[in-house]
C-alpha cells in the first residue's frame, strides 16, 4: 500500500453525539474536527435551511472528503455551510472571520480517520513502512523523524511517559539515542525495529494486546501535532464562545485526553459556569464495536453552559 488509502470512516456515536448535544434547528454549530465529515452530516441534516455549520479540519485531503460527503448528502432543507482548514484550537479566529461571536454547539472528535493511520506516507502505521512524518498538518515545521533524531535522550524519555505512559520509555530512548549513531533514522520501520530492540523478551504475537510499538507512536504523533496543547486551548475558549445552555462535547481515544477533558469540566462545574450532560462518558455499545473496533477506546463527554459569567469575568 501506497499512499493514502480510500476508505470510508464511520463515525463513533454518530446519533448519540447529535442527541446528547441537542442540536436543533436554527442553531449555529462548530465541528472543530470534520474528519470524513460523518458528524457534519448528521449535525447539517438536524439543523436544517435556518441553521449554520461551520467546519474546521487541518488536513487538506480529509477537508476535501468532508466538503464533498456535505455536498452529496445536500437537501432543499440543507444549513449554510463555512469550512475552514484550520486546527480545532483557532475556532475563534475561524469564528471571528465570519463576525460570529457565540455558537450553541462545539463539537471535537480527537480520533483519526483509518486512512489517516494506514496511509504509508505519514508514517503512522505499524505494517507499512514510510517516512517517519507522523504530521498532519502538513505545514507543520517539525516531523517525528526531526524530534526523534534531535531530542536528548532524557527528553525523548519523558516524552513518551508523559504523553503515553511507555514504561519502558528510558530503555527505547536510550536506544534510538545509540541508534542514530549510525546515522539519522528517517522511517517507521526504522523506529519500529528500534523499539523491538529495546524491550525485554518477547512483545509480539497472538497474546500481545498492542503492538509494542504502539505507546511509541502515539507519544510521538502527540508531540508533533501538539494534541494535548491544542486540546488545552480548545477547552480555555469553549465557554467564552458558548450561548447560555449550549453544549460543548468532546470525544476522546487515549485516557490522557479524557482525564484533561473530564478535569476542565469539573473544574468549570465547581465555578458554575458549566453543567453536566454526561455525569460519566458515554461510550460506543457493543454493536458498534463490532461493526467498528477502532471506536473501543473512544469516551464523549458533554457540558452545558450556565448563565453565569467566568471567574475573569465576574
Amino acid at each position: 500500500m501506497v499512499g493514502r488509502p480510500e476508505i470510508e470512516h464511520e463515525p463513533v456515536l454518530a446519533d448519540r453525539v447529535v442527541e446528547l448535544l441537542a442540536v436543533g434547528r436554527g442553531q449555529v454549530v462548530v465541528d472543530a474536527t470534520l474528519g470524513h465529515g460523518g458528524h457534519a452530516v448528521r449535525l447539517a441534516a438536524a439543523l436544517g435551511r435556518e441553521g449554520r455549520l461551520i467546519g474546521l479540519d487541518v488536513d487538506p485531503p480529509n477537508l476535501a472528503r468532508a466538503r464533498d460527503r456535505l455536498e452529496a448528502a445536500r437537501t432543499d432543507d440543507w444549513p449554510r455551510l463555512h469550512l475552514f482548514r484550520a486546527n480545532f484550537a483557532d475556532v475563534r479566529e475561524a469564528l471571528s472571520a465570519l463576525d460570529i461571536e457565540r455558537v450553541h454547539v462545539l463539537l471535537a472528535d480527537l480520533g483519526l480517520s483509518t486512512d489517516q493511520m494506514l496511509d504509508s506516507t505519514r508514517g503512522l502505521s505499524f505494517s507499512e513502512d514510510g517516512p517517519l512524518d507522523m504530521r498532519i498538518d502538513p505545514d507543520l515545521p517539525e516531523a517525528a523523524a526531526d524530534l526523534v533524531n534531535r531530542l536528548s535522550e532524557a527528553d525523548l524519555a519523558d516524552l513518551l511517559y508523559r504523553n503515553a505512559q511507555e514504561r519502558y520509555s528510558r530503555r527505547i530512548a536510550r536506544r534510538i539515542c545509540q541508534a542514530r549513531h549510525s546515522g539519522r533514522i528517517r522511517t517507521s520501520g526504522e523506529l519500529v525495529a528500534i523499539v523491538l530492540a529495546a524491550l525485554p523478551g518477547p512483545r509480539s504475537g497472538p497474546k500481545a494486546k498492542i503492538h509494542p510499538a504502539t505507546r511509541t507512536f502515539l507519544a510521538l504523533r502527540m508531540a508533533v501535532n501538539r494534541e494535548l496543547e491544542n486540546l488545552q486551548s480548545f477547552l480555555a475558549i469553549a465557554p467564552k464562545t458558548l450561548y447560555s445552555g449550549g453544549r460543548v462535547g468532546v470525544l476522546t481515544f487515549h485516557s490522557g485526553e479524557d482525564r484533561i477533558v473530564k478535569q476542565d469540566f469539573l473544574d468549570r462545574r465547581r465555578t458554575g459556569v458549566y453543567e453536566w450532560v454526561t455525569r460519566k462518558p458515554v461510550q460506543p455499545s457493543r454493536d458498534e464495536l463490532d461493526r467498528n473496533p477502532r471506536a473501543r477506546s473512544a469516551k464523549f463527554r458533554v457540558a452545558a453552559r450556565t448563565e453565569n459569567p467566568l471567574p475573569s469575568e465576574a
